[in-house]
């Protein structure tokens, strides 16, 4: 990466952790993802119940392996056997010491914005597992809450309707048309403007593109 974009990404980073703790959130910096695997796992007691949404960005810092590896008990749906089962899976998360996602975009004030189809993942944001832990990559920040909703909407959701295989009209064209189709993804909007419970939700900022 560039020495001046390094430099930029810092100073930017360190205006969006004074935002997010003035809403109550704690933040991080980190450069490589590397460093934000290191970071979550001293985030994340040994011995702590975590589990997980969708999400791209904790795979590729090697968190999800991590935790199926170490010494964690992890509610992983992606092994359940059965739907009856995935579905225990994922109400067992919203009493969970440690929820693991990304945020769709994080405007430089520190406001997250979220968009889900099956909304376990913004619903666990809200309320439910005792502490949130996001990693997401500089290149999901966005200027304010309308840039960081275009994003979500217009970038992330096309991306994540064509990995899924959803015959979308976003998936086709690559730009939100509104739809209301039911494979849409697009269903709840979540903008997380203050945590009401200090520290609750802990943001890694990850000085490289991770996610959509």
């Amino acid at each position: 990466m560039n020495e001046n974009r390094i430099k930029r990404n810092r100073m930017l980073g360190e205006t969006i952790i004074k935002g997010l703790e003035s809403r109550n959130m704690e933040g991080y910096y980190v450069e490589s993802k590397e460093e934000a695997l290191k970071k979550a796992l001293e985030l994340i007691p040994e011995g702590s119940s975590v589990s997980w949404g969708g999400s791209m960005s904790i795979a590729e810092i090697g968190l999800k392996d991590a935790i199926r590896q170490g010494n964690y008990t992890a509610y992983d749906r992606e092994g359940a056997k059965n739907p009856e089962e995935k579905r225990k899976m994922e109400l067992a998360a919203y009493d969970c010491d440690f929820f693991l996602c990304s945020s769709n975009a994080i405007t430089e004030d520190g406001i997250l914005v979220n968009i889900d189809g099956n909304s376990n993942r913004v619903s666990a944001i809200c309320a439910g597992p005792r502490n949130v832990l996001m990693i997401v990559g500089m290149n999901k920040v966005a200027r304010d809450v309308e840039s960081a909703m275009s994003r979500a909407r217009n970038e992330a959701a096309p991306i994540n309707a064509q990995r899924f295989g959803l015959s979308t009209p976003c998936s086709k064209t690559g730009a939100c048309f509104d739809c209301k189709i039911p494979d849409t993804i697009c269903c709840q909007f979540l903008v997380t403007r203050y945590s009401k419970r200090p520290g609750r939700i802990k943001v890694i900022l990850v000085n490289e593109e991770l996610g959509f």
